[in-house]
């Protein structure tokens, strides 16, 4: 019988980074060109895909989900890490100027680069999740300072660039798990020469650490997220023994 894998996928920008596991621990790590490439690998043995990219996206109105509302609120200093995804149509546009112009008509509010910045890897997901109902039923939205802030108890204190990020990352993760820092080397090992920092991979490690069955239940920023206009949930997974203060 072929084992579950529970998948944790950070978007790096040009490449996908996928760390799985098992139920019994660390399994592989690996990099895609492409989300549906990342999908076609996992389709037939992944019972939980947690990705750092926005699901479930807003047509127009006020462009602040609120799940990103809710998790800023539990995030503490780390909130400005969490950025609010355009409208499902500014996501398409190629040129930041038109982009900015439709997120403008559609919600009234100027779109930032950061988040335009993000606009490839949100559109190719979203198409991705309305093409394919079996993936929408496995793959769920996550933030790697939400997966931080529950393991650790409190909201990290500072930046992962950082070499002070790095370490309260580390020291959190190894609290969670004694086998964290072999599991990190492992997945930063089969990253090759891909383009992906350190800080991506323990990013990618603590989304993989929150899909894979362990302590406390897998929850929900808010507990009763809507569903956009397509059905598609607009919620941010976390794995905790009890609600995260302020959610």
């Amino acid at each position: 019988m072929v084992e579950s894998l529970y998948v944790g996928v950070e978007w790096c920008g040009d490449v996908w980074l996928a760390v799985a596991f098992t139920g019994d621990g660390f399994d592989h790590a690996e990099t895609f060109d492409g989300v549906g490439a990342c999908w076609s690998r996992y389709e037939e043995r992944a019972r939980r895909l947690l990705v750092d990219v926005p699901i479930g996206l807003v047509e127009s109105g006020d462009p602040t989900r609120r799940c990103d509302a809710v998790a800023r609120s539990v995030l503490g200093d780390r909130a400005g890490t969490l950025v609010s995804p355009p409208v499902r149509e500014a996501t398409r546009k190629q040129r930041y100027s038109t982009a900015d112009r439709v997120h403008r008509r559609k919600s009234g509010q100027t779109l930032t680069e950061r988040a335009f910045d993000r606009s490839e890897g949100i559109a190719r997901l979203d198409d991705l999740l309305q093409e394919l109902p079996e993936a929408a039923a496995v793959v769920r939205e996550s933030h790697p300072e939400v997966c931080f802030r529950a393991l650790a108890g409190d909201p990290l204190e500072f930046s992962r660039e950082t070499a002070a990020g790095y370490a309260e990352r580390m020291r959190t993760l190894a609290r969670y798990d004694r086998d964290a820092a072999p599991t990190v080397q492992k997945a930063a090992e089969s990253t090759g020469d891909a383009d992906v920092s350190v800080a991506d991979v323990l990013d990618a490690v603590a989304l993989a650490y929150t899909a894979c069955p362990g302590d406390g239940d897998l929850r929900t920023l808010p507990p009763d997220p809507p569903t956009d206009a397509v059905g598609l949930p607009m919620e941010i997974v976390y794995r905790a023994a009890s609600p995260l203060d302020g959610a």
